[in-house]
């Protein structure tokens, strides 16, 4: 029975793949490869082939089309397009740095996020803290964070935060929208730009740990579009995000019930039937 639990948060995590594979598609297509600029440059003209058969209804596609330029400038870019620093796309808050005079099992403690949190979510081994170090340092559900230090492989990335209200601790960006940028638009460029990401870290690498600062931000320079290709890419891509991050949440409270019933199933605490309610519920 607790099986169908782990099934349903698994077949979640297969599809938020699917889903950040599609997003990633798209955005290498527009923004990376300019594949319909290049495909107007070869000469397409049907405005589904322009678009690679992102969507298939013909109005729809040449709205898209009617967008990008039939050709590149100079700058091996589609004309008119731009390129832009990637620290001007948001704002980069930085956590606060949490001491262990700080930590508290005060009941108004909140959890301190580190990257072991990013990863495993609020565990036995968080550290909790009541102290406010300034309100921009906390964060809530759907905070998209970005983990700028650690090992270039596996603590580099891109996460929503599902954790409900906590304190971001050093060395994770809160990356918040300053007028440029959606955070589904933000969420696909960070997880886009996460192989550069890796080798500026690695590049900077000492004992097993490497990092990737604002300067570097600031350096890392990426294709702007104007605002109607923007805003169009936005459009596309903001409904796979809100499914995944939703599909997130799902897992959480589905795991939630598991690990709940497991103890009590095994005590004796609650019988099957019981339980079988809780989980029909879960759903």
């Amino acid at each position: 029975m607790l099986g169908s639990l782990d099934d349903k948060i698994e077949l979640n995590r297969k599809m938020n793949e699917t889903l950040e594979a599609i997003a990633q598609a798209i955005f290498r297509d527009w923004f990376v490869e300019f594949g319909p600029t290049r495909r107007k440059q070869d000469g397409a003209t049907d405005p589904i082939t322009i678009m690679g058969g992102l969507v298939q209804d013909t109005e729809r596609a040449q709205a898209l089309a009617d967008l990008f330029p039939a050709t590149l400038g100079d700058d091996s870019l589609p004309e008119g397009w731009e390129s832009k620093s990637l620290l001007e796309q948001a704002n980069w808050i930085n956590g606060a740095a949490f001491k262990n005079m700080h930590f508290s099992d005060a009941p108004d403690a909140l959890p301190v996020v580190k990257i072991a949190e990013l990863k495993n979510g609020v565990t036995s081994g968080t550290k909790f803290t009541n102290t406010a170090l300034g309100e921009r340092y906390r964060i809530s559900d759907g905070e998209l964070l970005f983990s700028w230090s650690g090992n270039p492989d596996t603590s580099i990335d891109a996460f929503v935060w599902i954790g409900g209200n906590a304190w971001l601790n050093q060395h994770i960006f809160a990356v918040r929208e300053n007028g440029v940028r959606s955070k589904a638009a933000l969420y696909v460029l960070l997880k886009a730009l996460m192989p550069q990401f890796a080798e500026l870290a690695r590049n900077k690498q000492t004992t097993g740990l490497g990092h990737v600062t604002k300067e570097d931000m600031k350096r890392l320079e990426i294709a702007v579009a104007p605002g109607p290709v923007e805003t169009a890419f936005e459009a596309v891509i903001t409904p796979l995000v809100d499914l995944l991050v939703s599909r997130l949440f799902e897992n959480r409270t589905l795991a939630a019930t598991r690990d709940l019933l497991l103890p009590k199933l095994m005590s004796g605490e609650i019988r099957l039937s019981g339980a079988e309610g809780v989980i029909e519920a879960s759903h």
